[in-house]
């Protein structure tokens, strides 16, 4: 008698007869794998940011949303912010170093400068918030998921640009253009050239004590410098400040 095989309880099972030369008829049963939903962690400072976007996802069959306490196997991590400060800045280090997870980020407001910072900091896709409904949100995860980088059109023009500046200096690398320093650098740096010390930068920028001494860490460092005093005279000569 024809007899049939119970599927697995991850699979689904569909039955068939086939007809064998002698006349009888055997059953065999193919088997089809349900699609692996593609695991996502959320991270947010801001409460109503990160329920915000677990609302959008949960609704979705393809996606599988981690407790915080399982993040860190995470295939794709989403981090929901309104800028990019220090804080967001070290979570993004600290997830470029977790091998299971890809990340993304959705925030309100990007400039070109913040845009090399995330991309340092291993990002592989950006979504403004503005647009992040349901469906964008699932083609970033997705995206994000196969090994695609995705960028609005406007910030992949001003990471091309980057790229090519980078190509020139590495060629000339004692050439020296405007995009040495961001913005807020060269407004730390010409507060210096003006005798201001650490905490009256920090009551001007509205930036703590520890940022504006990051900052300027981060300018002495990155182009070789001894101090304060030689950035400031190294941005003079070269017309950055």
């Amino acid at each position: 008698m024809p007899s049939t095989a119970k599927a697995a309880p991850a699979m689904t099972a569909t039955t068939s007869r086939v007809r064998t030369p002698a006349g009888t008829t055997n059953t065999t049963t193919s088997r089809t794998e349900r699609p692996e939903r593609v695991t996502v962690a959320v991270h947010a400072a801001d409460p109503v940011l990160r329920l915000g976007v677990v609302q959008q996802l949960r609704q979705r069959p393809e996606i599988d949303l981690l407790a915080d306490a399982d993040a860190e196997r995470a295939q794709v991590s989403l981090v929901v912010v309104d800028h990019v400060d220090d804080d967001v800045a070290v979570l993004l280090h600290r997830l470029r170093h977790n091998t299971d997870t890809r990340t993304g980020l959705v925030v309100a407001t990007l400039g070109s400068g913040a845009l090399q910072r995330v991309i340092e900091c291993g990002v592989a896709a950006v979504l403004r918030r503005a647009e992040a409904d349901q469906d964008q949100l699932l083609r970033l995860v997705l995206a994000i998921a196969n090994g695609e980088g995705v960028l609005p059109g406007d910030l992949l023009g001003t990471l091309l640009a980057h790229v090519g500046s980078l190509q020139r200096s590495a060629l000339d690398p004692r050439g020296v253009s405007l995009s040495t320093l961001t913005t807020r650098e060269a407004d730390m740096l010409r507060m210096v050239s003006e005798g201001l010390d650490t905490a009256e930068i920090a009551r001007k920028t509205a930036y703590s004590e520890r940022t504006v001494k990051n900052v300027l860490h981060e300018i002495i460092t990155r182009l070789q410098l001894r101090n304060r005093a030689h950035a400031v005279g190294y941005a003079l000569r070269n017309g950055l400040i």
